[in-house]
């Protein structure tokens, strides 16, 4: 009788596992530029090895179908066939190539007028600009082993969502880099929560950026959050899903006060839209 008991919690306790990994919620799979493409990468229980594509490394995830490669794709790709690697582990199986397609995406462009001196620094801004951006870098190529993502997210404002990302933008007549984030036009003061669980890797005052905070969620996840009029946090600090991270406010280059959202898997800016709950998408 009490083996028979054990068996039934057994049983119970594999189909409760089996629930939860069905239950894994995953971003939109959008093999474009500036999109994410979810790639099955190993069955069984067995995790794969590193996951690169290009030279940073991808997150992955076990669901109830097998292990998923979550890969950004950045925004200059080219269409056409890309390579997924994945590096042999502990039990010594080969390195694998996993090949998919990127589609083109046409993205639109976007003029805007701005303070004279933020579309065109002068010469003594770009120390500075050059020093954020060595920041801004190291901030966003964190890998962290001991953080575990999670897919599907609220967005950090409520208000609504531009479809600004991708954008090539053009300040003052002077052609620009693509827009990288999501815009959410909000009142200055409205508090901005962090949609996931992570831990604050940078904050700071930029040039371009204004009041900004950069939280780290695992494994080459990040998210950032742009034009602030204040900052809750500091670096080290672990945050909860929801918790505060500071007010929208209208620092840096803006047109007015917003925020914008940037989130940043494997170092490739992507679309944050493509993480946000069905009903959370504006």
């Amino acid at each position: 009788m009490r083996r028979s008991l054990m068996a039934i919690a057994a049983s119970c306790m594999v189909l409760a596992l089996s629930a939860h990994a069905e239950d894994v919620a995953l971003p939109r799979d959008t093999r474009v530029p500036g999109g994410i493409a979810v790639i099955d990468i190993a069955d069984g229980e067995a995790g794969p090895g590193a996951v690169y594509f290009g030279e940073y490394r991808a997150p992955v995830v076990r669901t109830a179908t097998g292990w998923k490669a979550i890969v950004g794709i950045p925004l200059a790709t080219e269409p056409g066939p890309q390579t997924l690697k994945v590096l042999a582990p502990a039990s010594g199986d080969p390195t694998r190539e996993i090949s998919f397609t990127v589609a083109p995406k046409a993205y639109a462009t976007q003029k805007l007028t701005v303070e004279p001196r933020k579309a065109d620094p002068l010469p003594e801004d770009m120390k500075r600009i050059d020093e954020e951006s060595a920041r801004t870098e190291r901030a966003l190529a964190t890998y962290s082993e001991e953080l575990t993502p999670t897919w599907a997210w609220a967005p950090p404002v409520p208000g609504k969502q531009s479809d600004s990302y991708g954008k090539r933008r053009v300040f003052n007549d002077i052609p620009r880099k693509p827009h990288s984030g999501m815009d959410i036009a909000a009142p200055t003061g409205t508090p901005i929560r962090s949609p996931a669980a992570g831990r604050v890797v940078e904050t700071g005052d930029f040039f371009f950026n204004g009041n900004t905070v950069f939280v780290d969620h695992g494994q080459g996840v990040l998210t950032l959050y742009c034009h602030l009029s204040r900052i809750d946090v500091k670096p080290g600090d672990l945050v909860k899903e929801g918790q505060v991270l500071g007010l929208v406010g209208a620092t840096g280059r803006v047109t007015g006060p917003h925020l914008h959202w940037g989130v940043s898997i494997n170092r490739a800016m992507v679309d944050p839209a493509l993480l946000l709950q069905k009903g959370d998408r504006g």
